[in-house]
């Protein structure tokens, strides 16, 4: 079975997406845990980033 890259999945992990952002764990949990997030998704219990949504939370914001 084949893996998907990270820039081509819709969706990511929490640790996919420190890796990809360079940002880290704990800072991307806090990020999700806001009640005006846009880039969360919840399966069940697991959250997931919306790559998407998420590069653009990072292109408009100057400091997290």
């Amino acid at each position: 079975m084949k893996e998907v890259p990270i820039w081509e999945k819709a969706n990511l992990t929490i640790k996919e997406a420190a890796e990809y952002s360079n940002i880290g764990i704990n800072r991307l949990e806090a990020l999700l845990k806001k009640p005006n997030c846009s880039f969360v998704l919840y399966v069940g219990k697991k959250k997931l980033v919306k790559r998407r949504e998420f590069e653009l939370f990072l292109s408009r914001t100057m400091e997290i």
